[in-house]
């Protein structure tokens, strides 16, 4: 451990620097020295189309410059925090360069964050300036910060993007300087936090994971090396860009590949489709829903989407079936499951091509950059096809958490306990099959839900569907099905059974309850909140036995 210019205590070592800078595998170079590279050899190519607002090279530099003069100006110094809670618009890539060219940490927030979480995040990170839009879908971002403001002793300024409100910095005035060529260069420690993204906090409070410039690098290194992303691909974003998905896909690896990224502000299969169409997109990356939506309104429109070569997704399981029918309907694109999360982003990959459909549709598809892994309740290591937790390191990790009390996640080999059960294969291919807290424990035996969605998702009636544990009194718990259906469709729990019951799968993994839902309580990632399932159903039952 030693203490970042940010004040926080990181887990590096000289020996881990030195080791990882030796080999290459840490470029060692920030983002606003790829884009001085960009800009000096493209600087009028277009790295953001934001709706009618295309931004270049020199342009989204140029900005990005101007803004660092002033936040310099307003005394902002390396380490210090900047927060932001935008929707996917270009400025986000704006704040996210001055941060770089001052040696500043910067704390994306999720849009849909109200009071207490944004609270919360505020004040644990010790934010100076927070930038939020006036208003967005119909949400005044003012007056939520209003009540709170004066208990934010760190805060120092608050910037209103594409909006002014009397008391607030605006964002015009920060970015049209006319003297920004004066900003001295600083010289960026790689190895320092660059940023600070808080976890969704399903089980407790959110917690602040670091990364520094040399992590999120070396993920796009091995993400683009591995799809073959190059200089001809576009980029299409639809994940909030303040998740980790959106912030690595959609802010860093345009300025790293020198390519276009399309924003979307909000998901809509349509829109989507237009504007893969339009631009020519190649590439995107999201959560399982925004798929099997796309999917469903290509093949309702007849559409092939030709220019479209991946679409990985995760964040929530992947039933197969999933994947089979995105390529039934899109010719070119190679669909498959990944895994990460926001202290290890791509954990696996998928698989790069269609050969492999099979292998990207029904495992998580292959480990890359990462040291795996797989052990039972002692520790220990189990052999390839056993159930155990995933415990990854490797050099895209994150530096650990802000809050020291949370680093136990990491062991003294620096080996990170994920919490999620996985099998591996003897061909290295990880299958996620569950997480640890998600468990149903019948009868003293372990059951994973896992294998029980990917069965209900073969039923044609089901669109959707989660298992989560319920209290049983003689078993202690059994599984309760929560499922979505498809339209116009209906299912009975007996129905359920008897298709069950033909996929060959054992009697006591059946779910002995059946709840049909409009849809499902989701983290801004798209995973389904099973621990609000869990209450519902507890509720439910309690009700029940009242009544």
């Amino acid at each position: 451990m030693r203490e970042d210019i940010s004040g926080w205590q990181v887990r590096l070592t000289e020996s881990l620097i030195e080791k990882n800078s030796r080999s290459g595998i840490w470029r060692n170079k920030t983002i606003s020295d790829l884009l001085e590279v960009q800009v000096a050899q493209q600087p009028d190519k277009i790295l953001v189309i934001d709706g009618h607002q295309k931004v270049t090279a020199s342009q989204l530099y140029d900005m990005g410059r101007a803004l660092a003069f002033s936040l310099k100006s307003m005394g902002l110094r390396e380490g210090d925090v900047i927060s932001f809670q935008l929707p996917n618009w270009y400025e986000a890539l704006v704040i996210d360069m001055a941060a770089s060219l001052l040696g500043l940490v910067c704390n994306p927030i999720i849009p849909i964050y109200r009071e207490a979480e944004v609270t919360y995040i505020l004040k644990d990170a010790g934010t100076r300036v927070f930038f939020i839009p006036t208003e967005f879908r119909g949400f005044d971002y003012v007056s939520m910060i209003e009540g709170y403001r004066d208990e934010l002793s760190s805060l120092d300024y608050i910037v209103t993007v594409r909006g002014t409100s009397k008391g607030y910095v605006d964002w015009k005035d920060l970015t049209n300087i006319g003297d920004s060529n004066s900003l001295d260069k600083s010289i960026v420690d790689p190895n320092s936090v660059k940023l600070i993204m808080y976890t969704s906090g399903t089980t407790g409070q959110p917690k602040g994971v670091l990364h520094s410039h040399n992590t999120i690098d070396t993920e796009n290194q091995a993400f683009s090396k591995f799809l073959n992303l190059g200089a001809e691909d576009v980029i299409l974003m639809p994940s909030p860009l303040t998740h980790i998905t959106g912030y690595l896909y959609g802010i860093q690896l345009p300025i790293v590949l020198g390519v276009p990224v399309v924003l979307m502000e909000t998901w809509n299969a349509k829109t989507a489709a237009e504007l893969i169409e339009l631009h020519g997109v190649t590439f995107t990356i999201a959560a399982t829903v925004f798929l099997q939506e796309l999917t469903t309104f290509a093949m309702s429109n007849g559409l092939d989407l030709p220019t479209l070569r991946y679409f990985p997704c995760g964040g929530a399981p992947v039933p197969p079936e999933v994947i089979y029918s995105a390529h039934d309907v899109f010719s070119q694109c190679v669909c498959a499951r990944c895994y990460g999360s926001t202290e290890a982003p791509t954990v696996t990959l998928g698989v790069n091509s269609r050969e492999k459909e099979d292998i990207g549709a029904s495992t998580e598809g292959f480990i890359v950059g990462h040291e795996i892994l797989i052990v039972d309740e002692s520790g220990d290591e189990v052999a390839d096809g056993v159930e155990g937790e995933i415990i990854t390191r490797g050099p895209e990790m994150c530096l650990g958490y802000a809050d020291p009390e949370h680093n136990s996640a990491f062991d003294k080999d620096g080996f990170f306990h994920t919490g999620d059960l996985a099998v591996k294969t003897p061909e290295n291919y990880l299958v996620i099959t569950g997480r640890l807290k998600d468990l149903i424990i019948r009868g003293g035996e372990n059951l994973s839900p896992r294998e029980v969605e990917d069965a209900l998702h073969e039923i044609p009636q089901v669109y959707e569907a989660a298992v989560v544990s319920m209290p049983h009194p003689r078993l202690g718990e059994t599984g309760c099905a929560f499922v979505v259906l498809q339209p116009e469709s209906s299912m009975t729990f007996e129905e359920m059974i008897s298709a069950l019951q033909s996929s060959g799968m054992a009697k006591q993994k059946y779910p002995e309850r059946l709840e049909i839902v409009d849809s499902f309580p989701r983290t801004p990632a798209g995973k389904i909140r099973k621990n609000i399932l869990r209450e519902q159903i507890t509720e439910t039952l309690d009700l029940e036995a009242a009544d």
